[in-house]
């Protein structure tokens, strides 16, 4: 499923507008990582914030327990998976939030939209319902666990494109990670980097995504209408 990515042309209306969950729908990573790594201390390894966002932030599940058992020596079989997914699910019922703006953005979106995050299908209903945001989307909700490779490959992004009927050229994501931004690039779709999440200042995220060359960068989701307007998007229509 490679796909170069798509020279620009004319400056075109997007046909599609495809969302990241995690740090862009919902306000959930400072959550998530917190977690992970009191998980990850009940198993004897104390791995720091920093690094734990370095290493973990927009990517799989299956990515993150590979990433353990190599860099971390920290092997979690099924039962602490299990475990941790249980204590992130709790967590979210008392603390997650939706991102703020983002109900006023979807009410002003004129285009189809979708979610395609790293996460499982159960983790993106959760949050999405939690958050009263899973009516605005369902059922075009895409995990990375419905492709072969998660992010930063391309797949999940131009799955979720077939899926929505519409050509990668004529899609913007809106991503707040650098595997995101790069899943996007890869598949040859412009990439707005949202930058307004709790995660981005402790996770030094900026600087990162803004080295990756995203064709926008916003730190409040009230500015994303405008900023679709104004985005040059690669173009296959004629």
């Amino acid at each position: 499923m490679e796909v170069a990515p798509a020279r620009r042309s004319e400056a075109t209306r997007p046909a599609l507008v495809i969302f990241d969950c995690d740090g862009v729908l919902v306000d959930s990573e400072p959550i998530a990582i917190e977690v992970l790594v009191e998980t990850v201390a009940a198993l004897g390894v104390h791995i720091p914030t920093d690094i734990a966002y370095r290493d973990f932030l927009g990517r799989t599940l299956k990515t993150v327990s590979a990433c353990l058992a190599t860099d971390h020596g920290v092997t979690m079989d099924a039962t602490a998976l299990e475990d941790m997914r249980q204590r992130l699910y709790a967590r979210y019922k008392s603390a997650l939030r939706p991102m703020p703006g983002i109900a006023t953005v979807l009410n002003a979106l004129d285009i189809p939209a979708c979610v395609a995050s790293s996460s499982v299908y159960e983790r993106i209903e959760i949050s999405l319902k939690l958050t009263g945001l899973y009516d605005r989307f369902a059922p075009n909700i895409y995990s990375a666990t419905m492709v072969k490779r998660g992010k930063p490959a391309p797949d999940l992004f131009l799955f979720a494109a077939e899926k929505m009927g519409v050509a990668p050229a004529d899609c913007v994501v809106i991503e707040d990670s650098p595997a995101g931004v790069m899943a996007a690039q890869a598949a040859g779709m412009a990439v707005i980097a949202f930058i307004g999440g709790s995660h981005i200042g402790p996770a030094g995220l900026k600087p990162q995504l803004a080295a990756l060359g995203p064709d926008a960068m916003i730190d409040d989701l009230h500015n994303l209408p405008n900023c679709l307007r104004s985005l040059p998007v690669r173009s296959s229509r004629a």
